[in-house]
């Protein structure tokens, strides 16, 4: 920073006029997305002791968006005007590669309850351009083969007005699938394997996306599925569609508030994050079904390597009495209680308290211009945090006896250690032991990718 004219003690009771904002290095991306995350713009009036603040903030918006390696903000203030250099180093944006998936809820119960069985893998490819025509839109592709036939186009674009505030994501999808889990049992997914088709799954959605301020999210959407499943299946679990239904098509509503504040949307380490979501399924039979859903988590740094991070979240459901295909209580995605990643419990209504403790024990970037003179992936970023949690959980099921559950309607528990690997284009590899109020302990593993 250069400061011309009077001394900073003086200039911080002041404010400084923002006069131009350049930008270099996005050969692809429009400046008016770049300039778009900045928190002011040419015109504004900005306290002068705030300048690096409203940089920083700048900064961590900028990243957030996942177009850029590296962001270079410098500025100058003289006689009370405001300049800003602004210089990017753009991604790579087109990624196609072959994939492969598991097709269980997550590579711990593939390992643990599926006997490491490599028939229940999915294989294909999954292409995607971050930032297709430079306005941060989005077109993935993804055709997948083996255990789950699946095939999948969207495309995304976050700004369709001249305000910038208007955006549209929309796409349709198809898979197939000969094995079903039926039923939960036991707190544990029952599956069936026929050589015959189960469940055949068609679709497509449409949403439409609000950003009224920056930090403020709004999506609306709506999307139509149809499914089919064999009378096998139907027998095997009445419940499935209810009513020994062997056809459901639905119509799904949904609206999303999301107020982010994150410094780093992949892995963050400080600010706040929160979401909510109202959504409702409407089934051609007459059935309806309405949820709501909402998380808050708040990060922060205890000292300059120590960092906390806790999220209570929860939802609740109606009616009581619902449809196994739509019933989800914890055990999906990241709903669960650490120390339960073998389980699956069913219920209306859940709520979940996670608290962790990180310690950064590496950060750093290593030199890969030996072997690459591509810019995008010359540096190897590497980020290590050893950490500790705690988890507490509770899942309210009207009808314990459709499950024959053991952990709905009691207060969970769960704790351990675990090392996080934060590396290049926003994937996270952990590594954590775990031991419940069972008095299980086991290792688990998890990748989270950005793609």
């Amino acid at each position: 920073m250069i400061v011309f004219g009077q001394s900073f003690d003086a200039l911080a009771q002041e404010k400084c006029f923002v006069n131009t904002i350049k930008i270099e290095g996005n050969k692809r991306t429009y400046s008016s997305i770049i300039l778009r995350e900045m928190s002011f713009q040419p015109g504004d009036s900005l306290d002068i002791s705030k300048i690096t603040e409203q940089i920083d903030r700048s900064r961590q918006n900028l990243s957030n968006t996942n177009l850029f390696l590296n962001i270079d903000i410098r500025y100058r203030v003289e006689n009370k005007i405001l300049d800003v250099y602004i210089l990017v180093n753009e991604r790579w944006y087109l990624i196609a590669l072959p994939e492969v998936l598991l097709a269980d809820r997550s590579f711990n119960e593939w390992w643990y309850e599926r006997g490491r069985d490599l028939n229940r893998l999915t294989y294909g490819i999954n292409a995607k351009h971050f930032n297709l025509t430079g306005g941060n839109d989005q077109l993935k592709l993804r055709a997948m083969g083996g255990f789950i036939p699946y095939f999948e186009i969207s495309y995304s674009k976050p700004y369709i007005d001249k305000r910038k505030r208007i955006g549209i994501r929309t796409g349709v999808f198809y898979s197939t699938q000969r094995t079903i889990a039926y039923r939960t049992w036991n707190d544990k997914l029952d599956f069936f394997n026929t050589e015959n088709r189960m469940r055949e799954r068609t679709g497509g959605f449409f949403e439409l996306r609000l950003r009224n301020a920056l930090y403020h999210f709004h999506s609306f959407s709506i999307a139509y599925s149809n499914s089919k499943i064999s009378d096998t299946l139907s027998k095997l679990n009445p419940r499935y569609f209810g009513e020994n239904n062997l056809r459901q098509s639905f119509w799904s509503f949904a609206y999303d508030y999301r107020f982010d504040l994150r410094d780093n949307r992949q892995y963050p380490l400080k600010g706040l994050l929160y979401f909510s979501q109202l959504s409702g399924t409407w089934v051609k039979s007459g059935y309806f079904q309405a949820n709501l859903f909402a998380s808050v988590s708040f990060f922060k740094p205890l000292t300059k390597r120590f960092f906390f991070e806790t999220n209570l979240r929860g939802k609740i459901s109606n009616p009581k009495k619902q449809l196994y295909s739509t019933l989800r209580g914890l055990g999906y995605e990241n709903n669960l209680v650490r120390g339960y990643e073998l389980y699956v419990v069913d219920g209306q209504h859940y709520g979940i308290f996670k608290n962790t403790i990180r310690f950064q024990l590496v950060k750093t970037e290593m030199s890969l211009a030996k072997f690459t003179r591509m810019a995008q992936f010359k540096t190897l970023p590497i980020a290590i945090y050893p950490n500790i949690y705690y988890d507490l959980g509770f899942v309210k099921n009207y009808y314990p006896e459709f499950s024959n559950t053991l952990l709905a309607n009691k207060l969970l528990k769960g704790g351990g250690l675990g090392i996080d690997y934060v590396t290049w284009y926003n994937t996270t590899a952990r590594t954590y032991y775990s031991i419940n109020q069972m008095g299980e302990k086991k290792l688990f593993f998890g990748i989270f990718r950005e793609f």
